[in-house]
């Protein structure tokens, strides 16, 4: 295992039969455990696990389902006691009862699609419900360009047009257009990665059902809200009715208690649940964040834990809404709002603990997400570039992060390292707000010190490759020879033919430290790439020795 907080015979040191109820575990000395739920005589009911810990509510709030077309309250029902998940798609469909497996049509609140895959969405919508067809609500359709943006690719350009002419025909509010390609400051509608921009604009709401056409939809579920990522049919179905057929999934429920280490960021974690339960460990599940750790969590470290859910393969995750909630939104959203909680008696699929304290920087190598190792066990690997950006890693908070890094270092980055805000506000943030304990100095200008990139239009980037001309986008594999020591010793661009000495070898890709999400061969570009997913505290730490670098060297 990865984490000195799991026990390294995890595996195999499980006690008790998997067909009883109680408690699953590792030896005493772990800080890891599951629990899990005996299978019931009766399809898809799950046996009750632990009582969620409470977070902060407002006063007014009960968390009650309400019916207001059929006049009933959740509490007029004898019920069975709900998830915080099952009771979001309870009220969405209107219904007093949900339980995992059923297939219900929920009423959406709010449909995002961006300029990959609206046009395709729009098409299916005209196709099925005619050319002269209006959406089933304008103001509750959000469009985002953010993806293929400041690129010369025609038919990534076109895309954009398609979205625009159909917001005009469609007279639709929410549209965040580009039109200056060449001054992203130009266009003050202009937002960036749809993912972030959804949070910064209010329409992130607890309680509230949010779907869209991108798999990282999932990152609204750091608002207590029900958030995952559909296709361009499904989408299509939603354009034209505001309604779409979802199975309830069953929830996993993932408890973080501990100080957080000052080292440590909700991308480490993430890694760390990726790492123990897999890439298909919650296949059309929800995850459930709960515990002292994460309600400790800013909104933005709450979106990337959530964000990276679904490289479990998760349906959706959620962070019950708090205080840190409610304040985020004060001057986000007019729309009132009414959060639900999991009751004390709700059933969960299996419950994981983790001691965060125990926990050390984590990354992912190639070329799975949940391929984890410690960041220090890989001081040995060379890398050739880093990438900080994305909805992952491309927020307000993770260029403070990777500044802090920079700062306590003093030296100079020894890899090209890329910087690309998501939106303009992060973008602007990084040019004006002054980075903690630095006497004033802005990220930028700690970037520009340390001798990274100038930070680029906010956008998706090379997050997942992109047309060529995508800006940082890993295009073409280098050829670095190396001495029989095993030593680098000079590179050699793939497209010129070298003699080489004797007893040398070479190594044909390019290796990146990324704060993205994703991996696996080509998502960078070149298919040949070395991705190895991080923090931006170790994105910076690696970016500055030209290794994988355990932040911990700069930060203590």
């Amino acid at each position: 295992m990865a984490s000195s907080a799991i026990s390294a015979t995890s595996t195999s040191s499980f006690i008790g039969n998997q067909n009883d109820l109680g408690r699953v575990g590792f030896s005493s000395t772990s800080q890891f455990s599951i629990h899990k739920c005996k299978k019931s005589a009766i399809p898809m009911k799950i046996m009750s696990v632990m009582a969620p810990q409470q977070s902060e509510r407002r006063p007014a709030t009960t968390g009650s389902v309400e019916f207001p077309s059929i006049g009933l309250n959740c509490n007029d029902f004898v019920k069975t006691a709900m998830t915080l998940t099952e009771k979001i798609l309870a009220r969405a469909s209107e219904k007093p009862q949900l339980v995992p497996g059923e297939n219900v049509w929920v009423n959406v609140d709010i449909l995002m699609t961006h300029d990959v895959c609206g046009p395709g969405s729009i098409g299916i919508f005209k196709k099925e419900f005619g050319e002269n067809a209006k959406v089933w609500d304008r103001e509750k359709l959000v469009i985002i360009p953010d993806h293929y943006i400041f690129t010369s690719d025609e038919r990534a350009n076109r895309n954009v047009d398609i979205l625009r002419d159909f917001c005009m025909e469609q007279n639709i509010k929410y549209f965040y257009d580009i039109k200056d390609l060449g001054n992203f400051k130009a266009n003050p509608d202009y937002k960036g990665v749809c993912h972030v921009a959804l949070a910064q604009e209010g329409h992130c709401r607890p309680g509230e059902v949010l779907l869209g056409t991108d798999s990282h939809t999932c990152t609204a579920g750091a608002f207590g809200q029900f958030a995952t990522g559909i296709g361009n049919t499904d989408a299509g179905f939603v354009l034209g009715t505001g309604k779409l057929l979802l199975k309830v999934p069953p929830t996993l429920r993932f408890v973080m208690d501990g100080e957080m280490p000052d080292y440590l960021l909700a991308k480490d974690l993430i890694l760390q649940i990726i790492g123990e339960i897999s890439v298909s460990g919650a296949t059309y599940k929800a995850m459930e964040f709960v515990g002292t750790t994460v309600e400790s969590l800013t909104m933005e470290e709450r979106m990337t834990l959530c964000n990276m859910v679904v490289e479990a393969g998760g349906k959706n995750g959620v962070v019950p809404a708090d205080s840190t909630t409610f304040k985020y939104l004060e001057d986000k959203t007019s729309v009132g709002y009414e959060p639900v909680y999991s009751d004390e008696k709700a059933s969960f699929l299996s419950e994981y603990r983790f001691d965060v304290s125990k926990l050390e920087p984590l990354v992912a190598k190639p070329h799975s997400p949940d391929n984890r190792a410690l960041a220090r066990e890989c001081k040995d690997v060379k890398i050739d570039r880093v990438y900080i950006g994305s909805c992952t890693g491309g927020k307000t908070e993770d260029f403070l992060a990777a500044a802090r890094v920079f700062l306590a270092s003093g030296k100079k980055v020894k890899v090209p390292t890329f910087l690309v805000p998501a939106t303009q506000k992060v973008w602007m943030d990084v040019y004006t707000l002054p980075v903690p304990g630095s006497g004033g100095k802005t990220c930028s200008q700690i970037f520009e010190e340390a001798g990274c990139d100038t930070p680029a239009s906010p956008s998706c980037g090379a997050c997942l490759g992109g047309p060529k001309d995508t800006y940082a986008r890993m295009n073409e594999a280098m050829a670095s020879f190396f001495s029989p020591s095993g030593k680098p010793s000079k590179e050699y661009n793939s497209s010129v033919q070298s003699e080489l000495p004797l007893n040398s070898f070479i190594r044909m890709f390019v290796v990146c430290v990324s704060t993205t999400n994703r991996n696996f061969p080509g998502r960078m570009g070149h298919k040949e790439g070395q991705i190895y997913l991080a923090s931006p505290y170790t994105a910076a730490a690696s970016a500055l020795t030209g290794y994988v670098t355990d932040p911990r060297e700069f930060l203590q």
